[in-house]
């Protein structure tokens, strides 16, 4: 494992050396020391080594991301985002009836007017394919920042996890009613659904990882399946000329055109399904190659990958018009032929829409392909949330200190992922329209924020005219949002719940790893600190923590310590300055030394806690002892304090830390004496 504070680049010469002399001409960032054991979890049982033995986050850092053309990493967001056409003209339907094409164009221009525009934003400042609330965590710091990104992420798990469990019934449903498997399944539509969902969390038990091959596979034919149903029922509808008049008949009796249009407008919300693909399309952009524009970009240089940010904005506009065409054409389609008793719940065609026109008009051997076809990119889609589930998670709860270290792990989360699958499916009863509600929740939840980090990152940047377009976006999402929360509230719940159990889970977490040492890199901040860092170095002396770094202060602390101790040999001032922002778990140190006679005086900079931070410099140096100061005040706000803002109980902090780290790291060599002075 690497370790902290030490690369071969920063590496320099001793004192003296010809290293040493060219520093003090460019001083770099020189490493408190050159090694410092990190604990590792260590697993006992059988079945923890079984778990711990799975893909981890780390597996990839560092790694070289191999790139493609957009117009084949496209494929790889079609599995999420056109795999809704098995669906959704179903719930298209059930929701609007008649007025379906209508209030389907409405949700097109939503996604072309608004959905596509943020997003081009998102990816314009999100191009690492951390998505929105990756903007929004930048956007606001501290721990507003910090519960903005749980809920946020609460809502996400909302809409990865109803995709899984949606598209596992909707590929039972496909399943079942297949006329030659129907016989063999029967109507164990909750059965067979959870059977999808096991092999789904087998596959990524074992090392499932996407593959563009795979996904263009599944995708290229399931659209072109889709073109031929829906083109042989625009023949339907062109050698049956009583169709269309009646269906404009059908609307004539809703009222005149403006009532229709404003019916269309109430009733799209329950369309938002459609918008479900552009938060996959910014998460995919580090697999897209940006051309000759990106050859002399590197991310630890800055800058912006200009041509990956424009092959994106390729991306995303191409598969917004793909599927918009798609959705116009299905509900236009299947409006028109299907009865209402057959797209009703519990109907032929509910769930299955353009499945039902497949069989019954081009046959039951076509219309099976047809199915096989579904119940393939729906599995995809289903492995496309999971694994975005499993790159989300790690990415922010473990650095906020909200997550305990096995969420680093695949098959741990894998398993827990795969138990609240099991608790929805349940409680839906693997019912597809029972569950678009809560998919819709999340998905517009997360197009919310997209909208308000692109309208924040605007208006901060002075572009008023697109802040304000952006801000207009939000109030029309917000609105959807809304109604679709009126209608069905099933989705908020769930995201409420999720974001609930997300924050208990996150606070027990971060209370729990609070005692982690939490200090991911040391640096000397000048040359002089380096060089006199060897003479702290090795039982050369005593480390006395004080809480303010005047002469005052050292003076008092002499005159305590010689009061009650014989203390032979110097001592180390050690003062640590708190960052502004110490909502971050884990943070990266700064310090200063200088000599005052024979003792030593180190400021500590960029610390997020001072316990923390004390503890990984006395691992540092190896003092003979560690004279530290106890509080007199009420314990639980010193350990609220301590949590929140790294303050509070230092010196029973201090000394529980390195116990703990003490006991995951053993070594043979003396520990140093820790006295407990009352302040």
């Amino acid at each position: 494992m690497k370790t902290p504070g030490f690369t071969e680049e920063r590496k320099t010469g001793q004192p003296g050396s010809a290293a040493a002399k060219r520093d003090r001409r460019t001083p770099q960032r020189i490493p408190f020391r050159e090694q410092l054991k990190q604990p590792t979890p260590k697993y006992h049982s059988i079945f923890g080594k079984w778990l711990a033995r799975g893909e981890t986050l780390d597996d990839h850092a560092g790694a070289e991301i191999s790139t493609h053309p957009w117009w084949k990493v496209i494929w790889l967001t079609g599995v999420d985002y056109f795999s809704t056409l098995g669906y959704q003209p179903g719930i298209a339907l059930l929701a609007a009836g008649v007025v379906a094409p209508l209030a389907t164009v409405i949700l097109v221009l939503v996604t072309m007017l608004g959905a596509l525009p943020v997003y081009i934003q998102v990816a314009g400042r999100s191009f690492a394919g951390q998505g929105s609330i990756a903007m929004l965590e930048n956007l606001l710091t501290g721990w507003k920042g910090k519960v903005l990104v749980l809920t946020l992420l609460g809502f996400a798990a909302t809409d990865f996890v109803i995709t899984m469990t949606l598209s596992a019934a909707d590929a039972a449903r496909h399943a079942i009613e297949n006329p030659f498997l129907h016989g063999y399944l029967g109507d164990r539509q909750v059965l067979i659904t959870l059977l999808f969902l096991t092999l789904l969390t087998a596959l990524f038990l074992k090392g499932f990882k996407e593959a563009i091959g795979l996904a263009t596979f599944a995708t290229i034919p399931y659209l072109a399946l889709n073109l031929v149903v829906l083109g042989r029922g625009v023949w339907e509808v062109a050698t049956h000329p009583t169709v269309l008049p009646e269906w404009h008949s059908m609307l004539a009796a809703k009222g005149d055109f403006s009532l229709v249009v404003v019916g269309a407008i109430l009733v799209f919300p329950r369309l938002a399904l459609g918008l479900s693909g552009f938060e996959t399309g910014v998460s995919v952009m580090p697999l897209i190659d940006g051309g000759e524009a990106d050859q002399d970009y590197s991310p630890r240089l800055g800058g912006r990958p200009k041509g990956r940010i424009r092959n994106t904005r390729k991306l995303l506009a191409t598969a917004a018009s793909i599927m918009s065409v798609m959705l116009i054409l299905s509900s236009f389609v299947t409006t028109l032929l299907i009865a209402p008793e057959d797209y009703s719940i519990d109907g032929k065609a509910s769930g299955r829409a353009i499945a039902f026109l497949a069989h019954k008009y081009i046959g039951p051997g076509f219309g099976t392909v047809y199915d096989l076809s579904t119940i393939l990119i729906l599995g995809l889609a289903g492995a496309s949330a999971m694994a975005g589930l499993l790159h989300l998670i790690p990415r922010y709860l473990p650095r906020f200190g909200m997550a305990p270290r096995w969420v680093a792990l695949a098959r741990p989360l894998v398993l827990v992922l795969f138990a609240i699958d099991i608790v929805i499916t349940l409680v839906f009863h693997a019912d597809v329209e029972a569950q678009s509600g809560a998919y819709a929740t999340g998905v517009l939840v997360l197009i919310l924020s997209a909208a308000f980090a692109a309208t924040l990152a605007t208006w901060r940047e002075r572009r008023w005219l697109t802040a304000i377009y952006s801000g207009i976006l939000c109030l029309v999402f917000a609105y959807t949002l809304g109604d679709n929360c009126l209608e069905r509230p099933d989705g908020l719940i769930i995201g409420a719940i999720l974001t609930l159990l997300l924050m208990l889970a996150s606070g027990l977490s971060r209370s729990l790893r609070s005692v982690e040492l939490r200090i991911t890199e040391g640096y000397f901040a000048d040359l002089e600190s380096w060089e006199l860092g060897p003479e702290l170095r090795g039982k050369k002396v005593h480390m006395v923590p004080i809480k303010s770094p005047s002469p005052e202060a050292r003076n008092k602390k002499r005159a305590e310590i010689a009061g009650h101790y014989k203390v032979l040999g110097p001592f180390a001032f050690v003062h640590v300055n708190l960052m502004d922002n110490r909502s971050e778990f884990s943070a990266t140190l700064e310090a200063t030394i200088r000599k005052e006679g024979a003792d030593y005086v180190v400021e500590v900079y960029g610390a997020n806690a001072i316990a923390n931070s004390l503890a990984f410099v006395s691992e540092c140096i190896d003092p003979i002892s560690v004279f530290i100061g106890l509080t007199r005040r009420d314990l639980m706000t010193q350990a609220m304090r301590y949590i929140m803002w790294g303050e509070g109980e230092t010196g029973l902090m201090f000394y529980t830390i390195l116990l703990r780290y003490w006991d995951l790291t053993p070594e043979e060599d003396v520990r140093p004496l820790i006295f407990l002075m009352s302040d």
